[in-house]
């Protein structure tokens, strides 16, 4: 159990909650290209504390194109600020398409990626013969009819702890592929299908890879029983591929409630 915050008085650690829309950037971490929400992040606040440089680190990395909802990140701040100041301030210097919803301070055991119990992922789909154009880079799309009980049987097979090798890009740089899956959820509303993922952790790309074999198996291309056959094979040869990354959006980590950090932001409300 983690220490219950100390008052703000003295405390120099900071957590911050944080959305953005993806579409514009190369990714969170930080890149020489300089156009990845981290960078605009800490040039935000590098500004508002009269240029003392500011470093985060943050819950959970997303690639490029996914959107987020609730990243959180600490760092430690060279300057005192009211809490509603932080998110004001910082905000000033932020391009629209990222935004601070809340600033905590926190104590120096904090920590935005160790601390996290779990990670919270939604895929939002649109099913529809015609492609997506207001909603473009904000869904992924199949022109395909999906069947909800195969996808919600497939879905099982990956809850527990297992090997997710087969899900796993290339690139992945996770010292194990041994994760726990907590959580999977699937509903839709109209023409828009949403799949909700909760782990102790996830892979590069492991969403997105799970993706598009839920959606051979929706639309009839596999059947449900071929999920836990990928499962098995630990090869990424096995699985269907990568999916597109316009409609995943990261919600957040999950904290012990002792630390007294928000669940949510204001963002989640207009998801379907």
């Amino acid at each position: 159990m983690p220490p219950v915050p100390d008052s703000p008085e003295g405390q120099c650690r900071l957590a911050l909650g944080i959305s953005f829309h993806g579409g514009a950037y190369e990714g969170w971490q930080s890149q020489s290209s300089g156009r990845t929400v981290q960078d605009r992040l800490e040039h935000a606040l590098t500004q508002f504390v009269a240029q003392k440089s500011v470093t985060t680190l943050c819950a959970g990395r997303t690639d490029a194109g996914v959107h987020g909802l609730m990243q959180v990140v600490h760092f430690d701040s060279p300057v005192v600020r009211a809490n509603n100041a932080w998110v004001r301030g910082t905000n000033r210097f932020l391009p629209p398409d990222i935004a601070v919803h809340w600033a905590r301070p926190v104590p120096s055991s904090f920590h935005a990626r160790a601390c996290a119990l779990s990670r919270r992922y939604a895929y939002v789909l649109l099913e529809s013969p015609v492609r997506p154009s207001v909603e473009a880079g904000r869904v992924g799309w199949t022109f395909r009819p999906l069947q909800e009980q195969p996808m919600r049987f497939a879905a099982q097979t990956l809850l527990g702890e297992h090997d997710f090798s087969s899900f796993r890009a290339s690139s992945c740089q996770a010292l194990s592929p041994v994760k726990r899956m907590l959580r999977i959820e699937i509903s839709r509303r109209g023409p828009y299908w949403r799949f909700e993922f909760e782990a102790t952790a996830f892979l590069h790309h492991m969403i997105r890879n799970i993706m598009g074999c839920l959606i051979a198996v929706g639309s009839g291309q596999r059947p449900p029983s071929w999920m836990a056959d990928v499962l098995c094979a630990k090869s990424r040869d096995a699985a269907a591929p990568t999916f597109s990354p316009d409609g995943l959006y990261f919600l957040g980590p999950v904290y012990d409630p002792a630390w007294n950090l928000p669940d949510r932001t204001n963002a989640f409300d207009w998801l379907p």
